[in-house]
């Protein structure tokens, strides 16, 4: 709900318990008076009790105003306060990137949000369809023609960037122009996904409309409000349309859009006017009409302008840290996979050198349990061997206990005998089990130290589970018994 209606709504509250509190403060001294004269003592008791429900109702009305007294949990010093600790761990994991281009780039960017904390700057992003008049607003606001505008789609095709100063708005703007939505084809989809990232940069978004909202244009709108963005929908091309229509039209517009914006939030302009056919020949250029969106902006950027901008720095520190933290998640489980596929064939060496009365995954334990210790290094973790022991032990007990070994051997003794190695005999087999399990155990690990050394609500069973019904999968299983073939055929040929 807009701020506007937020205090008209505690308005309107605050006047009616006004009026009730009169309305029950004449009944009670009538109470009073009545129960005075039969017993002061009983009057009194009655005038405690009121006076301990009154207090009662207060408390519980000023927990629902709590809300209404703001919409953000933080207030603006908080949010930035927030938007700079984000940025210092992104710091940090940029500083254990492997891949120099990302590297790179996340600095760069941490450093340019950081800038743009510095000095205050507020984004202004002009979205809309093409041809609904994006450019030509930005035109007119800057008072030159800076972009081209044309009547196809698609004119403008990347983001372009604008200094701009809007009188009695003391920070420094910036207009970006989008490119245009709800184009056809994979360009077209293309750029739309580019100005929904823009999005995210912009402290205030400009939704240039030329007539009613289309569903592409309201679903736009429904997911730009959802993130949090301060909108103002702007109607262009306002001169095309008779006085009455255009009241009909904005009517609707806020018929459909208020709430969550408010009546003053949906304006209509005419960013670049047709000229007028005059009476004897000639045409009248009408000069832009530009006052409802410039006047709607600088009431909101004035007034909302702290909180406008802490939230849109906060947002976008929170996309970039979760960036950099996808980026060095895929890059620990690439190297998490290297050890474990470096472990799974030492493990079904071990076990075809040295051959067992029966298959017995507690064998290869020792190999296991320094497996999870370079695990545990790589996502920041420190276990010790005698813990990796600990931990490789009880995973081994949970594989045999939820019948995973005998699983295992049934699944590749399937798989082998499909590849033609069932001359091989139960040396192959055992030994490729072997490394399917340790297969197994690594990736759970890989799981559980990369949730800090938890298992999750299931325990280390489910993980286990989860990861046994992966490594089934058609593709991921082929490829295991290629490599266990090219793997252990030396080690038990005769």
């Amino acid at each position: 709900m807009g701020r506007q209606w937020q205090w008209l709504t505690l308005m309107a509250v605050l006047l009616g318990l006004l009026v009730a509190a009169l309305v029950v403060g004449d009944a009670m001294v009538r109470i009073y008076q009545t129960l005075a004269l039969l017993s002061p003592w009983v009057a009194r008791l009655v005038l405690l009790l009121f006076l301990a429900i009154l207090v009662a109702a207060s408390y519980y009305f000023w927990l629902f105003l709590r809300p209404l007294r703001r919409s953000s949990p933080l207030a603006p010093e908080q949010r930035s306060e927030a938007a700079w600790a984000n940025l210092g761990a992104v710091q940090r994991q940029v500083e254990g990137l492997q891949d120099r281009v990302a590297q790179q780039a996340l600095a760069a960017a941490a450093a340019d949000l950081q800038a743009t904390m510095a000095r205050g700057d507020l984004t202004v992003a002009v979205f809309g369809v093409g041809a609904a008049g994006k450019t030509s607003l930005i035109n007119s606001l800057v008072g030159a023609p800076v972009g081209l505008v044309g009547p196809s789609l698609g004119t403008t095709q990347v983001e372009q960037r604008y200094a701009w100063q809007l009188p009695s708005v003391p920070h420094p703007l910036w207009l970006i122009d989008t490119p245009g939505l709800a184009e056809p084809g994979v360009a077209g989809r293309e750029r739309e996904q580019i100005a929904r990232q823009i999005a995210t940069q912009a402290a205030l978004i400009l939704f240039v409309v030329d007539n009613d909202l289309h569903q592409g244009e309201f679903t736009l709108l429904q997911d730009l409000l959802a993130l949090g963005k301060r909108l103002v929908v702007v109607l262009n091309k306002a001169d095309r349309y008779p006085t009455a229509d255009l009241e009909v039209l904005l009517a609707h517009l806020r018929s459909r859009l208020v709430p969550p914006l408010t009546p003053q939030d949906i304006v209509a302009i005419s960013a670049d006017p047709k000229p007028l056919p005059q009476v004897g020949g000639g045409w009248l250029q009408r000069v832009p009409n530009l006052d409802p969106v410039l006047a709607r902006m600088a009431d909101i950027l004035r007034v909302e302008g702290e909180e406008l901008m802490a939230d849109t720095i906060l947002l976008q520190s929170q996309q970039l840290g979760e960036k950099a933290r996808q980026l060095l998640d895929q890059q620990r489980q690439r190297q998490a996979d290297q050890i474990i596929d470096r472990y799974q064939w030492l493990g079904a060496a071990a076990i075809a050198v040295t051959p067992l009365p029966g298959l017995d995954f507690l064998a290869t334990a020792a190999i296991n349990a320094q497996m999870v210790v370079e695990l545990s290094q790589v996502y920041g973790c420190r276990v010790s061997l005698e813990e990796g022991k600990g931990l490789a032990l009880s995973l081994a007990k949970t594989l045999g206990g939820l019948g995973l070994v005998k699983g295992s051997v049934d699944l590749l003794a399937l798989g082998l005998q499909t590849n033609l190695v069932t001359a091989l005999g139960g040396r192959a087999l055992k030994a490729a089990s072997g490394a399917y399990l340790t297969r197994i155990a690594g990736k759970s690990f890989s799981e559980y130290f990369r949730h800090n050394q938890n298992w999750g609500d299931g325990g280390m069973a489910a993980v286990v589970s989860q990861q046994f019904q992966l490594n089934q999968r058609e593709a991921v299983l082929k490829a295991f018994i290629q490599k266990a073939v090219t793997h252990l055929m030396p080690l038990v040929e005769p």
